[in-house]
């Protein structure tokens, strides 16, 4: 293993690359990478760097992001397999079908979806931002959110607005059921429940804090509690116990694991640099209307 970190290090001052790890991404891949955070905040910040290449370990939408910020960089995913089957659940031409349905909707697009929705839509938002940014927007308009119809419904609950949901979901998060919480609280009774808002109704109704993976790090660092039960995917406790060592962090099922993330291995990473691959690129005229969705947001919320 030793050998294979030098040579990646090797590599990456060669390629002048910058290397990026989701908070679901393997421990060793974790600590392999330059910057690690939430899929929207890794591309914004790879966007800062004068790096030439970046190694995106995360999946597909999260590189096309990277792509769509940073176009004159290129942009390699180590695992070409590597998808969110949320994402999948819509398509550019299903969204446009459905704003067709509800002329004069606005279209608030999660940022875990493709490029070519994105493009469709009038905001893109992240788990973090998705109730703030609703709420900025015009009273009297629809809301139509895609895919996630968890986040969706959560945005609808916390803001009051009419909000017309796509069924889309993640798998990972539905397989954490309110059974698990219940059974994890018994076990653990003075532990916080934070959960991630991609979980379902019961689940959300049952936890303490409902948080992105960028705001759990942020929350257990200024809490007093000294264990957590983590509703979301089981990769954010590696860099929960790095950042704060003397919480424990508990998992309420084992079911909680993203098969996607875990693609990407130390030797995919490598094979990325040696062969520059897999390259992940998004069509002009996609990446603009992505982009205007994307700075939409930023424009509304600019921290």
């Amino acid at each position: 293993m030793t050998g294979v970190l030098e040579k990646i290090r090797k590599l990456k001052n060669e390629r002048n690359a910058v290397i990026l790890a989701h908070n679901y991404q393997r421990g060793e891949i974790q600590d392999l990478a330059d910057f690690c955070g939430d899929s929207l905040a890794l591309s914004i910040e790879a966007s800062k760097t004068d790096a030439e290449v970046i190694v995106f370990c995360g999946v597909r939408f999260m590189a096309e992001t990277a792509a769509i910020l940073s176009p004159q960089k290129t942009v390699l995913l180590p695992d070409k397999t590597a998808g969110c089957p949320m994402a999948d659940m819509i398509t550019a031409e299903q969204l446009r079908e459905l704003k067709a349905e509800h002329p004069g909707a606005l279209v608030v697009c999660y940022v875990n979806s493709s490029a070519e929705v994105k493009a469709e839509s009038d905001y893109c938002c992240t788990s973090s931002n998705a109730v703030e940014l609703v709420k900025s927007l015009p009273a009297d308009k629809k809301i139509l959110f895609v895919p996630d119809k968890n986040l969706g419904a959560f945005v609808a609950e916390r803001t009051g607005r009419d909000v017309i949901l796509w069924p889309g979901y993640c798998p990972t998060h539905i397989y954490i059921t309110a059974d698990d919480i219940q059974n994890a609280k018994s076990k653990y009774p003075d532990a916080v429940i934070m959960s991630h808002p991609e979980c379902n109704k019961e689940v959300r109704e049952l936890s303490d804090e409902l948080l992105s993976t960028g705001q759990m790090l942020k929350f257990v660092k200024k809490s007093p509690a000294k264990q957590f039960i983590i509703g979301t995917e089981k990769g954010i406790i590696h860099t929960l116990k790095k950042e704060n060592p003397n919480a424990e962090y508990i998992s309420p099922t084992e079911r909680a694991i993203c098969p996607n993330m875990k693609k990407i291995t130390i030797d995919k990473v490598l094979w990325s640099l040696e062969e520059m691959k897999t390259l992940v690129t998004v069509k002009q005229e996609i990446r603009d209307k992505a982009k205007k969705a994307l700075e939409r947001m930023v424009e509304i919320l600019p921290s």
